[in-house]
């Protein structure tokens, strides 16, 4: 298995829900099939990402309905610049991980191995009646990566359209193709981090394989209406270099086009890499100049207060179309389609009617009313 971890979580009791993606060994083993890691394991055993887990001949999911907590936030912290901005969205994760990495940002959640860490739960039909009754236009699975729990957050998903709200991905896109496909046709709009540009950097920090990674974008973009942003963490000596932000940004280029939002976001010492300092401001500044020689019209820099690379430009007349300081909207120069008011140039995105005025809250979210409400 490319990226490959030993890992042999052993549980006594393991409940969850079946599922879809797994196949029996001849050994007597199952496999599961969800992720390019293909754990193999005995019953009893769970996966590297620890929420999925042999039982009974199957692979179970071990979080259904369960999470770490939910909270409403802007739209744009996901990031999505281009994405119905301004509007709030009930975001939610599980816990686990199917990558490694070593820089990791949400690592109380993403590595948890307990699952007293999910102290809240709530169905879909509860989830998807929270975003309503919240004024929530989208829910996003997020905080952890939701391929791991792809059978829950398909389920949300679709109660969450049968009431008109959409959702949104945000993902490492580590992810085989036969679940890649059901589980973005089920997603409106998805950030994807794209966590380096080279081979070693997957393998030594995250324990992953860049092409799989590359594939699931190359496949959002070519097969799927679903929005597509993507955010790169650039760490100070790790990915960060001219050469690879150059390779980055021309295969970008080439491959998703100029229209894609790129972020370029600031590390923070964290998790097991507490010993790297931060992004310098300057280094957003850098790649987010190499991105825009490559040819990438919408470029953004985030983790750092600069309200000129967080706003958005036509890129018919370079007039500033949106203007953004950190998740609070500006100047806002777009008709009610995301046409340029000055030229009438399409700026890419999904808008639809004025912006929102969520601004930068933050507000948790007690699911157990809408549980009660519902029962």
């Amino acid at each position: 298995m490319r990226g490959s971890v030993t890992v042999d979580h052993t549980a006594k009791e393991i409940s969850g829900v079946p599922g879809r993606y797994w196949h029996a060994l001849e050994d007597g083993r199952i496999q599961c099939d969800v992720c390019p890691r293909f754990c193999k394991l005995h019953n009893g055993q769970r996966g590297l990402c620890f929420v999925r887990a042999a039982k009974d001949d199957q692979i179970v999911l071990t979080t259904y309905g369960r999470s770490s907590g939910f909270c409403i936030d802007p739209i744009e912290k996901k990031p999505l610049n281009h994405f119905l901005p301004g509007t709030p969205v009930l975001s939610f994760g599980t816990a686990g991980c199917n990558l490694t990495c070593k820089f990791c940002q949400n690592w109380d959640m993403s590595k948890s191995r307990k699952m007293d860490t999910l102290a809240d739960a709530a169905s879909p039909e509860d989830l998807a009646q929270a975003a309503l009754a919240t004024g929530c236009r989208s829910v996003a699975f997020t905080y952890n990566d939701p391929t791991i729990f792809l059978e829950y957050a398909v389920d949300v998903a679709i109660a969450c359209h049968a009431v008109g709200v959409k959702t949104v991905a945000v993902t490492a896109g580590y992810i085989c193709p036969e679940p890649r496909e059901e589980f973005f046709s089920h997603m409106d709009a998805a950030n994807v981090d794209l966590k380096g540009f080279t081979q070693d950097f997957y393998k030594r920090l995250c324990s992953g394989d860049l092409d799989d990674v590359l594939a699931t974008l190359k496949y959002i973009h070519d097969k799927t209406d679903v929005w597509l942003e993507v955010t790169t963490l650039l760490i100070p000596g790790q990915n960060d270099g001219d050469q690879e932000l150059t390779e980055l940004s021309q295969w970008f280029a080439g491959e998703l086009g100029p229209e894609v939002p790129l972020h370029f976001t600031a590390f923070h010492p964290d998790y097991k890499m507490n010993d790297i300092a931060r992004t310098p401001h300057q280094t957003l500044l850098r790649a987010r100049e190499i991105a825009k020689t490559a040819g990438l019209n919408y470029v953004y820099v985030g983790n750092v207060h600069d309200a000129d690379a967080g706003s958005t430009y036509c890129s018919g007349c370079g007039i500033k179309i949106i203007a953004r300081d950190w998740y609070r909207l500006g100047e806002w120069n777009l008709d009610a389609t995301g046409h340029c008011t000055e030229c009438g140039h399409k700026c890419p995105g999904v808008f639809d009617g004025p912006p929102g005025d969520w601004g930068q809250k933050r507000m948790p979210v007690n699911m157990k009313k809408f549980t009660a409400r519902a029962s």
